[in-house]
């Protein structure tokens, strides 16, 4: 079930990157990022007020900097800078930098099958990322390994509140918060360059705010709440292997909105890095069990 609900959170946040383009072309990421996380957050605390600790207010701040101010702005970078399904593919390598992050940082030395598939989806993602074959806008690449990076990152600090902190006040405290960082650094940021904040006001329609609407309420309350709650049951590395259908979204929702077309080779590249994340997680996940029933015996 667990696992379902996992899938369900990476799904549609594999949607950003094309209701991005789609429905909101043009639009500042860092004025992006403030909407998709401040509204949230406050509209999560009306539903169940919550006030944390004084002495968790430093490590809030921390992960609302980290996992949503961070990880926000540079969503957005991607979402106007990389072809949809790119961006949902690329974030399939996720499970490697938990991997080397936990192995080199925490000393949590990965299973061989975890091993194994994170050098494949290495090797898979050299394949399709390489840029004789694929011309790729390289800001777009460097914010989707920042990303990657923050997610890990964020996930951790996450882990290290459970059992102090109740998820709910996690998730609508480092929405508020990281939603506050963004919104006045979008503020100083339009007032230098008003011009794009200026069209967004002044062109602004039904599309955008239905794809507003849909990075608010399913992206961000649904899809993050879905993420911390998870994140007290699951290790990291599960979850990210578990995130196997960002991609999905990502490519059907690329071809759907926006006219994403790759080529024959590109695409099975995709499916491989799929498919790998995918055994990784379900192989990870039966021989953890399997060695469970053998302890209990």
């Amino acid at each position: 079930m667990n696992v379902m609900l996992a899938m369900l959170a990476a799904f549609l946040w594999g949607t950003t990157y094309a209701v991005t383009q789609y429905s909101l072309p043009g639009w500042p990421p860092l004025l992006l990022g403030a909407i998709r996380a401040l509204p949230a957050g406050l509209l999560l605390l009306a539903f169940k007020p919550s006030m944390p600790e004084a002495k968790h207010w430093p490590i809030l701040v921390r992960l609302g900097s980290i996992n949503i101010a961070l990880f926000f702005g540079l969503l957005f970078i991607m979402a106007q800078t990389l072809p949809s399904a790119i961006s949902g593919v690329g974030m399939v390598s996720l499970p490697v930098f938990a991997m080397f992050y936990y192995w080199l940082l925490h000393k949590k030395k990965p299973n061989k099958i975890q091993f194994i598939s994170g050098m494949t989806l290495i090797t898979l993602a050299w394949l399709l990322f390489d840029p004789l074959n694929l011309k790729l806008n390289p800001v777009g690449l460097i914010a989707m390994i920042a990303a990657l990076a923050s997610i890990v990152i964020g996930s951790n600090i996450i882990q290290g509140l459970k059992g102090k902190m109740h998820w709910w006040s996690v998730l609508c405290w480092q929405l508020i918060i990281g939603g506050s960082i963004l919104t006045i650094i979008a503020f100083a940021h339009a007032l230098s360059s008003p011009a794009q904040y200026l069209s967004v006001l002044q062109n602004f329609n039904s599309l955008n705010a239905m794809g507003l609407i849909w990075l608010v309420l399913l992206n961000t309350m649904l899809a993050y709440g879905l993420y911390v709650w998870l994140m007290t049951r699951m290790t990291v590395v599960e979850f990210t292997f578990a995130g196997i259908s960002n991609p999905v979204a990502g490519i059907l929702m690329g071809l759907i909105l926006v006219g994403d077309h790759f080529t024959a080779n590109q695409y099975l590249l995709m499916a491989l890095i799929i498919a790998t994340s995918l055994m990784g997680s379900l192989l990870s996940t039966y021989y953890e069990r399997k060695k469970l029933k053998q302890i209990k015996k």
